[in-house]
């Protein structure tokens, strides 16, 4: 095979499987996580199942590369991102619950020894804290009204976004995500001084 049919058959595979992770997000959307199965993409996309695992060997590896598009989806330049923004986010991922469900799910299982989402949710959570950590830093300067630093702070940031989407799945019509975000926020914002002359307001 000559280097030029090599780069043509890389290009035809990278937007099969491209293809495929775009399947995969409707049949999530439409039958949520555990109704979709691979017989169910493969046939979206027109392959056999054992075809499609010449792509994914696994759910689970399918389901990875859906979050990884996902992350790209929400990605913003950086810099871009700011704590406004971030409450928008949580807005739009209660307009998407089969894809929360599926990141939940994923998160859930992947604290399993072995499991093959463990390692993308280990690197992500270590950008996430170090850009929340940046997020934060831009709002408040190296020290929040609390006293806590940007670092300190960012994995109880992280904590509350992804801690608000289970209790939303579980119980949508009592949690509603935004709002206590957004709660969240305005806390994050006080100082023990604000907060004591609060507390004494009568």
């Amino acid at each position: 095979m000559s280097y030029g049919d090599a780069m043509t058959a890389r290009t035809r595979s990278e937007e099969r499987r491209a293809e495929i992770v775009r399947a995969a997000l409707e049949v999530i959307a439409e039958r949520g996580y555990r109704g979709a199965s691979l017989a169910a993409v493969a046939e979206r996309v027109g392959l056999t199942q054992q075809g499609l695992l010449h792509h994914f060997p696994t759910k689970e590896a399918l389901l990875v590369a859906v979050l990884r598009e996902r992350d790209r989806w929400d990605a913003l330049p950086a810099g871009r991102l700011r704590l406004d923004l971030l409450a928008s986010l949580v807005e739009y991922n209660a307009m998407r619950p089969a894809i929360v469900q599926t990141f939940s799910a994923l998160l859930g299982e992947s604290v399993t020894e072995g499991h093959p989402a463990r390692a993308y949710f280990t690197e992500r959570y270590v950008g996430v804290r170090a850009g929340m950590a940046e997020v934060l830093r831009a709002e408040y300067g190296d020290r929040l009204p609390s006293g806590l630093t940007p670092e300190r702070a960012a994995p109880l940031l992280v904590a509350i976004l992804d801690g608000l989407q289970y209790q939303w799945l579980l119980d949508p019509e009592s949690v509603d995500m935004a709002s206590a975000f957004r709660d969240f926020l305005t806390l994050l914002g006080e100082s023990d001084e604000n907060a004591a002359n609060d507390g004494n307001v009568g």
